[in-house]
């Protein structure tokens, strides 16, 4: 038997030496967060844990383990014969589940038994995400930070897709997050994922990274909607080299309305989520932008929301918290193409 044991530090440093890493919890508990790259092999289904416990409480500890036994040996079964048999015999998967190692050891017993290499973590994900959280902050100082500035509607991220296209080492908070970073920014059917899961893109995004090379990132607040910015990487993006876009006003207005299109398609979407603003800018103002908006002048709308609420408390919050802002170089795109962009990008990473 070849059955091996590695602590979750050092699954940290060898995920990418295996042929697999499976994750055998339910499909709830790996829907909130996994290891990266994992796939969902469940010992119990979300349902049948419930049944389980059930059992254990109401009848006995006993009858409960026979249940789940025979319930575990069910689905171990489903996924030899679904995933295995065509699996070479050098295939050397990782396995874990939440802590105890009940539930991968039984499908690590299995497999070992056929004749594969198979390594367990120890601890499971709940001694991962312990290791993975501590690692962060060490991970983020390791890289070279420049930092993407600009007030809203200023064409950061687009900037950002374009280096990444040209091969820049882009981290796009927003895009892992999924979501604008603003009051407005949630986007409509699309749900954020956990903050593990969130910490977990961040650390596999920044662990596959050339530490010699510069890792370009927007100017993000603390939280980008219900997630927050890992603290470590915080500190390390504050401290880091500015650019700062300067994009003409009306090229501001119109990127909004192309980018936030929803808002134009469902106009009562908008007036529900400006309505978030009431506090900070009183129910008359909001709501004359509602009813402007509702009489098809979403154009002025967006650009009071840029002039009277995003731009003043944008550059407060830069000159206040990043600090090298005041000596960023300064980016101006001839528009707010993607082409202008590309060209933008080009110039920038031929001038690194």
């Amino acid at each position: 038997m070849s059955l091996q044991r590695i602590s979750a530090q050092e699954a940290l440093v060898q995920l990418a030496a295996y042929s697999a890493v499976i994750d055998a919890r339910s499909e709830g508990e790996y829907a909130e967060d996994c290891l990266p790259g994992a796939v969902n092999w469940p010992s119990l289904h979300d349902d049948e844990r419930k049944i389980v416990g059930t059992r254990h409480k109401q009848i006995s500890q006993f009858e409960a383990k026979k249940l789940g036994a025979a319930l575990v040996a069910k689905n171990i079964a489903e996924h030899l014969q679904r995933e295995v048999l065509d699996k070479p015999k050098e295939w050397q998967p990782l396995l874990y589940c939440w802590r105890g190692g009940k539930r991968s050891g039984s499908l690590a017993l299995v497999l070992d038994q056929i004749g594969f290499k198979v390594t367990l973590v120890d601890g499971g994900y709940k001694a991962f995400r312990a290791a993975l959280v501590a690692d962060l902050p060490q991970l983020a100082k390791r890289h070279h930070f420049r930092v993407v500035c600009g007030p809203t509607g200023s064409g950061k991220t687009r900037l950002l897709q374009a280096l990444c296209k040209q091969g820049a080492q882009v981290l796009d908070l927003e895009a892992l997050a999924r979501h604008r970073s603003s009051v407005l920014g949630m986007i409509p059917g699309v749900a954020q994922p956990s903050q593990k899961a969130f910490d977990s893109h961040i650390w596999a995004a920044l662990r596959g990274f050339d530490p010699a090379r510069p890792v370009y990132i927007e100017s993000e607040s603390k939280k980008v909607g219900n997630v927050a910015v890992p603290d470590g990487l915080i500190s390390a993006m504050r401290a880091s080299p500015c650019l700062r876009l300067d994009l003409a006003e009306n090229e501001r207005v119109g990127l909004l309305l192309e980018d936030y299109d929803f808002f134009v398609r469902d106009i009562e979407f908008f007036c529900e989520r400006l309505s978030a603003l009431t506090e900070a800018r009183g129910k008359a103002t909001v709501q004359d932008w509602q009813a402007r908006a509702r009489s098809g002048d979403v154009a002025s709308v967006v650009r009071e929301l840029l002039v009277r609420h995003y731009d003043p408390g944008y550059l407060q919050s830069m000159q206040r918290n990043f600090a090298q802002y005041e000596t960023a170089q300064v980016l101006m795109p001839r528009n707010r193409t993607a082409q202008a962009m590309g060209e933008l990008a080009a110039s920038l990473l031929a001038a690194a």
